[in-house]
């Protein structure tokens, strides 16, 4: 029935533009156009719902790579190295998971400006089938070197595919609806969370987990006939040939004040975000007095996925109820006391222990979805896609960091939740920041 009554609207707006052109008041490209108007079967069917599904579908598949490794971290450093020291596996662990985060960081700015150049389809197409690629190489690899080489640059396409999807998406949906339709594309990561610890309950052996692999590099060759481009992107694309290189761009005296801010907001949950979802799984694994820990630590990335998920699904509704601003300080409060609960009152591994970790991620989700329109919200098109992976990633500088460090401090401060939560402190920055921005204001 909605389907018919679009379809005789489309019709009735065809032949008002037919009127229009033969009077002269519209020029023949208006018809060409007719696409972009915003009726509901333009953009659930049209070229917006196949670019929401694919970045969608990407952001989920971005989602399973980027925590296969957290959950089977143990058995894999144990496989590749033997019989080794706590203190050896701690450091070797901490290393993968520290490349992972650099290699984020860098794919996340280079391919970011390199959407700006090339455009978003094609940036969303070649991030995609770099992480999946090397996910595959991942599993066949033989030594810790070259796992960590694989996950370097599974991160440098993990890191594109979020900047790139977001930028796409926020192109070609209309301002009312991006919201929603960003915390529902953000949350696909959450559910690839979710997914990666029911493949650890599915199979032990890490090898043939990360054969997922394949269904990314399928995802990239599907969207390369598929995926459409951004029409805001090909209207800019000239205009910004005549202008500074797109570097000089992101660095000018204008838009200073607004990559500080997106950077440290940003920054700031991706901090606490990493810190938590990289070793929670070895800190259960850590206190737990169950004689099934596998169970446990798959358990525990499906919860955190879980409560991910709801969070970023209720972000859109969230923002558009009571702003961005408000949203975005009312995440950084609640995850930093959720991280104290967690954390610090855990002892040992419960039912309440799974119920605070999924209320601690609720909130991350939330944050997801608001920051997903937040810091693009800051930029123009030119530049958009190089800013917001600026924003996104220079925080992985210093996450990558506090991912090595946690698995090296472990034993001076006392155990994971001890080392975990002395990081949580990043979301108090991040409140206080937020607290001193004004509203975002794109710099125009």
């Amino acid at each position: 029935m909605a389907t018919t009554v679009c379809r005789r609207v489309m019709t009735i707006l065809n032949k008002q533009l037919h009127i229009k052109m033969e009077t002269g008041t519209v020029s023949p490209n208006e018809k060409i156009n007719i696409t972009t108007l915003p009726v509901s079967e333009s953009y659930i069917t049209g070229r917006p719902g196949i670019a929401f599904i694919i970045c969608f579908l990407s952001t989920f598949f971005s989602g399973i790579i980027s925590m296969l490794m957290s959950v089977y971290l143990p058995i894999v450093v144990k496989d590749l190295l033997g019989n080794v020291s706590e203190e050896k596996l701690n450091d070797v662990s901490a290393w993968i998971n520290c490349v992972f985060i650099f290699g984020w960081m860098f794919g996340g700015i280079a391919l970011g400006i390199i959407c700006d150049k090339i455009g978003r389809s094609k940036s969303v197409i070649l991030s995609t089938a770099t992480f999946g690629f090397f996910a595959l190489v991942t599993g066949i690899s033989s030594s810790w070197l070259l796992v960590s080489i694989c996950r370097f640059l599974s991160g440098f396409g993990i890191g594109g595919v979020l900047v790139t999807t977001t930028i796409l998406v926020g192109e070609l949906w209309p301002e009312k609806k991006k919201a929603v339709i960003q915390g529902i594309v953000s949350l696909a990561m959450p559910v690839g969370f979710f997914a990666a610890g029911a493949i650890n309950n599915f199979t032990e052996d890490w090898r043939t987990a990360f054969w997922i692999g394949l269904a990314p590099v399928a995802l990239a060759l599907f969207a390369y006939f598929t995926l459409p481009e951004s029409e805001k992107w090909k209207t800019d694309k000239q205009a910004v040939q005549k202008k500074e290189s797109i570097n000089k761009q992101l660095f000018a005296p204008v838009y200073r004040k607004n990559l500080l801010i997106g950077s440290v907001v940003f920054g700031a949950m991706l901090i606490g975000l990493w810190a938590i979802f990289s070793w929670a799984p070895t800190w259960v694994q850590s206190i737990s007095t169950s004689y099934d820990v596998q169970q446990q630590r798959g358990m525990t990335m499906m919860i955190l996925a879980g409560g991910g998920i709801i969070g970023s699904f209720f972000s859109g509704w969230i923002v558009n109820a009571i702003g961005l601003r408000k949203t975005m300080m009312m995440c950084f409060a609640a995850c930093f006391i959720m991280a104290f609960v967690v954390f610090k009152l855990n002892t040992t591994v419960t039912v309440a222990t799974f119920a605070e970790m999924a209320l601690l991620v609720f909130f991350f989700g939330i944050s997801q979805g608001a920051l997903a329109v937040y810091i693009p919200a800051l930029f123009p098109v030119s530049i958009c896609a190089s800013a917001t992976g600026f924003c996104f990633n220079v925080g992985r500088l210093f996450t990558g960091t506090v991912v090595f460090f946690i698995g090296a401090l472990v034993t001076l401060l006392g155990g994971y939740g001890n080392a975990v939560f002395t990081f949580s402190f990043i979301f108090v920055i991040g409140f206080i920041v937020t607290w001193l921005a004004k509203e975002n204001r794109k710099a125009e």
